[in-house]
Order: C-alpha cells, then structure tokens, then sequence
C-alpha cells in the first residue's frame, strides 16, 4: 500500500491525541477566544503539537499548516504540505456533544493525496488516499446512490442563503444546518449517511482539505460556490465556499447555486 510510512504516523500520533483529549477533558478545559471571536482551548493546541510533533519528525522536509500554528510562507515552496485543524468543531467538544473531529490532510502540489478525519467521541477514522477507496474504520464506504430515498438531504449552512431560497430548497429536500464540524459533515457525505453539504461562505483550507478528498475518493464530487476545482496550499488558505455532493445530485445543485445568482 502506498504512504504505509504516513498511514502509520497518523495513526499513531492521532491515537496519542485522543487520549490525551479526554485527559483534558477529565482535567478541565481553558477556553480562550481568539482575534476572530472563535474559542479555542488547551485541547486544540494539545493536538496541534501532538501530530505537528509526529508527523515532521518522521518527514522532516514536508512543510505545515494548521488552523493553530504560525503561518510559515515557505510553505508554498514546498511540494508536500501537512494540513491540520487539531479540532474542527471547537464549540461542540466545549459542549461536550460528539460533533468534533481532528483532520489532517497530506497535500502533494495542491491537491490531498490522503485525507483523515478521525472523531473520538464516536471512534469512526475516515481514510482515504488519492486513487483508492475511503475507508471507516477500515471498511470501504461509498457516497449515497440512486437506489437511496428520492428526497436528499443536504446539510446546508443557512445564513448564507436567505430565508425564501431556503424555503424553496426545503419544499423538495431535507436541508439541515451544518454540525459544529465541516470535516465531519464532509466524512458523513463520503459514508453515504447524506447527500451532500452546501457551505456557500469562505472556508479555511484546514477546514475541507481531508474531507475533500475523503468524497472524492467515495465517488463523490467537490467543488467551490463557482462550481471551479478546489486547489490547497494557497497564499491565502481560504476556499471559495464547499459543495460537496452524490455525481446524480448535481443537477439539482447546479439550479440551486443558479437561483442564488440570479
């Protein structure tokens, strides 16, 4: 299998992460909020430089990003790039609901070449690498098909579309809210659980870079709000919105995103 070396040490260093998450959680958490107005706590940056950590001292010359670190511009000099949210879904871990994920992608010129997205509270570990099939928990898995139920259900982040749009969209499809974690809404597209997620605002690459390729790898499609391919390791790490769907919904999404230019 190819990575074999990659798979390993995020492995490792995600399992040591897990642990040492509900060692804090069992310790007490210190919430702090950042410049953005986003919390973040002793846990994030706890993760942060577990897998930072692991994953450079076994590939000493890739380089890093991650939502908790520094930004290192030579970064875009680099042909492969760690990408990291130690904590994708801050506020729910707070709330202690199991809607949080730790994503780590490995991005080879611009576009994942494996994507993880691990939940501890649930224990599902989304793997997947460029070319091969996602794996949960070391089972294939596939995006939904048509002999699914006809009526889709999208998470969709509904500030971004205003009330009447989202009426319309709810007459035809079930559209819940994103939970607190846009990897894992991406992890569960790829599982098959739903048929897609609409994140029409700007995304941190952090954010979608392993759950990109976790649905692409399961048969699914990814692109931006414009429909455009989406490239990682940017000198702004910022993705122009995510749509993430089953192939045969796209027709449907298409009148979506064209209804909300018109």
């Amino acid at each position: 299998m190819p990575y074999t070396h990659e798979l390993h040490t995020i492995r490792l260093a995600l399992d040591q992460a897990s642990e040492r998450l509900q060692r804090i959680r069992y310790d007490g958490l210190n919430v702090q909020v950042k410049s953005d107005g986003s919390p973040v706590t002793n846990a994030d940056l706890a993760v942060n430089q577990i897998v930072q950590d692991a994953v450079l001292k076994a590939f000493p010359h890739d380089a890093w990003l991650s939502e908790e670190s520094p930004d290192n511009p030579s970064r875009l000099q680099s042909q492969r790039v760690w990408i990291l949210d130690p904590i994708d879904g801050t506020k729910p871990f707070i709330k202690g609901l199991p809607h949080y994920t730790i994503s780590l992608a490995l991005i080879d010129q611009g576009q994942p070449v494996i994507g993880v997205i691990y939940n501890p509270a649930t224990q599902e570990y989304f793997c997947a690498i460029r070319e091969q099939h996602t794996l949960l928990n070391g089972q294939p898995i596939h995006v939904r098909t048509l002999s699914d139920p006809p009526r889709n259900t999208f998470f969709v982040n509904s500030w971004q579309v205003n009330d009447a749009t989202l009426t319309a969209w709810k007459r035809d499809h079930h559209c819940p809210p994103l939970l607190g974690s846009i990897a894992y809404c991406l992890a569960l597209v790829a599982a098959g659980h739903v048929d897609g997620v609409i994140n029409l605002g700007p995304q941190n690459e952090w954010d979608i870079a392993a759950g990109l390729l976790l649905v692409q790898a399961a048969g699914g499609l990814v692109f931006d709000k414009n429909q455009q391919p989406i490239q990682c390791n940017q000198p702004n790490p910022l993705v122009n919105g995510i749509v993430a769907i089953r192939p045969d919904a796209l027709p449907t999404i298409q009148q979506w995103l064209a209804e909300m230019n018109t």
